[in-house]
């Protein structure tokens, strides 16, 4: 029996070529490669500049920096997200102030987001969680009205859109930043990197010399380093993969919603799993995330299911409750809706290489996985 991963990047031959000409060529660092990269990135998020990263973590400490956020103030984010989105919060020195989910979208819940805003808030960073976009239109309201930046970890958002719209382009007066994730499990992958959408009113150089330890080149060949930056580039290779990629987003995101649809359409009711929002306008479908049915031991499904040649993954357990964030004084029971969804979610199988007949083996799987460990 073929085992069936969880997720598995679509590399096509053209690329492996490609990747092999950059390794032949001697140039392997950031180069042309990565200004192609670029280029082709802000023609697909409308003409806005975009710079690219070696992690979407990076980027999203890259854009706090370039929103001035620093010790003493506080940004607002979901405790249902991989732990680099609270993780970057620190790193500036700031403080992650976390408010609950929606448990229908199981994205940020906007309505909670003004509650918590204080004098010290200065940004929020809203997560388009699986590939589902957070409600454009109102996030903007509310960071309008209370002169917040937006930083949108877009990270499992490529490929999706709002009301028609590429989540990339601008949906906040040209004044948002926005973060994508090229990690190997992501829809477009560059094997480990990132993207950073930047805003009008932000200095790109800047942003360039964060990237690549502060340091500003002149034409006669000196250099000076005036700010604190990083070593956050990404290579020609990694750029390389991403240009191939960038020819079948649109080819991946179509077969992932007919994918999707499948799951919804041959998933058995009864088995009490909570299935995600059906949006198949707006979501990429990053990934299809169930809810275990309550009292279910989320471990030994895994293992049920692994038995039957399926991969499954956990995306994400409430990162309040992590040790760290302990420490900083959060606490079970704290966010209710997440840390439900947290201990209950389990990711099925999806990639665009896949067949309807693995949509069907999955559901197969997870009927006999169930009644097995009742």
């Amino acid at each position: 029996m073929n085992f069936l991963p969880f997720t598995r990047p679509a590399i096509d031959e053209d690329t492996i070529a490609d990747v092999a000409n950059v390794l032949r060529s001697g140039w392997l660092t950031s180069g042309p490669k990565v200004q192609a990269f670029e280029a082709a990135l802000s023609d697909y998020c409308g003409g806005r500049p975009v710079r690219v990263f070696n992690s979407g973590t990076a980027t999203l400490e890259v854009a706090l920096r370039l929103a001035k956020v620093g010790a003493g103030d506080t940004v607002i984010t979901t405790p249902l997200t991989w732990v680099a989105t609270a993780n970057v919060i620190l790193e500036v020195g700031a403080t992650p102030l976390l408010v609950d989910i929606d448990p229908v979208t199981r994205n940020i819940d906007l309505e909670q987001i003004e509650a918590a805003i204080s004098p010290s808030t200065k940004a929020v960073i809203p997560i388009d969680l699986a590939g589902l976009p957070v409600d454009r239109d109102r996030l903007y309201a509310i960071a309008d009205k209370h002169r917040l930046r937006v930083i949108e970890d877009a990270a499992q958002a490529f490929g999706a859109s709002w009301q028609g719209r590429r989540i990339g382009s601008s949906f906040g007066n040209n004044k948002d930043f926005v973060s994508f994730s090229f990690h190997a499990n992501k829809n477009l992958t560059t094997s480990e990197g990132g993207a950073l959408v930047l805003p009008a009113d932000i200095d790109t150089g800047l942003c360039e010399r964060l990237r690549l330890q502060g340091v500003r080149r002149f034409a006669n060949g000196g250099m000076d380093v005036d700010v604190l930056g990083g070593k956050f580039n990404m290579t020609d290779i990694a750029a390389t993969i991403g240009l191939g990629q960038m020819k079948h987003i649109d080819a991946f995101t179509a077969r992932r919603r007919e994918l999707a649809r499948r799951y919804f359409e041959r998933i058995d009711q009864t088995l009490g799993l909570e299935l995600p929002l059906a949006d198949f306008s707006n979501s990429n479908w990053h990934m299809f995330q169930v809810l275990l049915p309550a009292g279910t031991d989320r471990g030994s499904f895994i293992a049920a299911m692994k038995d039957r040649g399926i991969g499954i993954g956990v995306h994400y357990p409430a990162l309040h409750l992590f040790s760290l964030y302990r420490a900083l004084g959060f606490k079970a029971g704290d966010f209710p809706h997440a840390e439900r969804v947290g201990a209950a979610t389990v990711t099925l199988p999806l990639f665009p290489a896949m067949q309807d007949s693995d949509i069907d083996r999955v559901c197969a799987a997870l009927a006999e996985s169930l009644l097995e460990i009742a």
